[in-house]
């Protein structure tokens, strides 16, 4: 079967489809374990948390792009579901720390193994060289993005 199809299609729709292979792998990890009340955006979340706990939890939401009440929406869902524990920061009683409760941090552990799938998949067919040329380009195109959004002019009142 010829690739030129590959030719014919947007990026973004490529994109898409990439993201949904590894979503719909996670997804189906994380039924098979027992975690399949993980709500829509969750995986970013808890994936975001379990790759450093000292990001913020305001710059996973901000990546996400919700509005601070679905922000917060989110956040409860977690915590109810057992996936986040949050607690008042001990240095600041203004703010709250969100971390991965236990069940977080099992689930973050299905969640990374279906990921390393998909990964060594991708490996096996476009070896390691493609896989590193793939992860700079979509590096770059993350940096348009962004250079693209703070020279954007505000749109007029």
């Amino acid at each position: 079967m010829s690739d030129m199809w590959i030719e014919r299609v947007s990026l973004p729709a490529l994109l898409r489809h990439a993201r949904g292979a590894y979503g719909r792998a996670m997804r189906a990890a994380l039924e098979a374990e027992g975690y399949d009340d993980v709500p829509r955006n969750g995986l970013y979340v808890i994936g975001g948390l379990a790759i450093d706990a000292e990001v913020p939890l305001a710059h996973l939401i901000a990546d996400l792009g919700l509005s601070k009440q679905a922000a917060g929406q989110l956040v409860d869902t977690l915590v109810t579901r057992g996936y986040l524990d949050r607690r008042v920061d001990p240095q600041d009683r203004r703010r709250l720390v969100v971390t991965l409760a236990e069940r977080g941090r099992a689930a973050a552990v299905a969640q990374h193994a279906a990921r390393d799938r998909i990964d060594a998949l991708l490996r096996d067919r476009v070896g390691e060289n493609g896989v590193t040329a793939l992860r700079r380009m979509l590096a770059a195109i993350i940096a348009v993005g962004r250079e693209d959004a703070e020279s954007a002019e505000p749109a007029p009142a």
